[in-house]
């Protein structure tokens, strides 16, 4: 009695430690002697004690900060990057498999990649085209972690961290920027102006009625203005006609 009771209850044991279960998002990884034979989950399966191992594996998205980074611009301005990381395991098997600790894998390999990308760029294309870079280093990313079953879904640079010299010398540079730009536009309305006023004298010169028109209204505006000096412009015509008789 006491040798079948020790059966049953080392039978329960066994048939206990073969019960796995899985939840939706997670994946095990099954070794049979040493060797890889399937994946299996979600839910419940069995898996033979001593004979059986499995890794288990989480599917779900993973967010992975990459630390500061040191980096020197195309053009030569040393900044410190920070960048955020989202991927997840697609297959795996290639992730248990084919590299030693994925997770710290990805890490690494970010980090040096977030470094040779950005090193080739200018300071001005990291600050106005980010989503650029994001999208390059993306891709990247997932092309070398195509082999470990890794998914890189998304990369976005979180921070990039400038010394006071720099930033001081970059607002002096955008402040030139607004004073040429200033210029620009007030030389340009002063050449529209130009253009404006030559028309305007073509069409009083065709026109000699509106040209004493224009000559009464100035005169109507400068007596309005109450002056104690007042020029009067004598119409050219009027001194070639004296000029003739003379």
């Amino acid at each position: 009695m006491t040798i079948s009771y020790s059966i049953i209850v080392a039978l329960a044991v066994i048939i206990f430690s073969a019960i796995r279960i899985l939840r939706e998002y997670e994946r095990a990884v099954v070794f049979t002697l040493g060797r890889f034979t399937s994946t299996k989950g979600p839910g419940l399966f069995l898996i033979i004690p001593l004979i059986q191992q499995m890794v288990k594996i989480d599917l779900r998205t993973i967010v992975l900060e990459i630390p500061p980074q040191d980096v020197i611009s195309r053009d030569n301005v040393s900044v410190r990057v920070s960048a955020i990381v989202y991927f997840k395991v697609v297959d795996p098997s290639k992730a248990v498999i084919q590299v030693e600790d994925y997770f710290a894998a990805v890490g690494q390999l970010a980090q040096t990649t977030l470094r040779s990308v950005l090193g080739q760029h200018e300071l001005d294309e990291m600050l106005a085209e980010r989503n650029k870079l994001n999208a390059h280093i993306q891709q990247i990313l997932d092309e070398h972690t195509d082999a470990w079953g890794i998914k890189v879904s998304l990369v976005e640079i979180k921070q990039i961290d400038l010394n006071e010299t720099m930033i001081r010398a970059i607002a002096k540079q955008a402040e030139a920027e607004r004073e040429r730009r200033a210029k620009v536009i007030h030389a340009d309305g002063e050449f529209q102006a130009a253009g404006k006023l030559l028309d305007a004298a073509q069409i009083l010169i065709q026109n000699p009625q509106a040209l004493q028109l224009r000559y009464l209204q100035t005169l109507s505006a400068i007596g309005e203005e109450k002056n104690s000096t007042i020029v009067f412009p004598i119409p050219m015509e009027l001194l070639s006609s004296f000029m003739a008789n003379k």
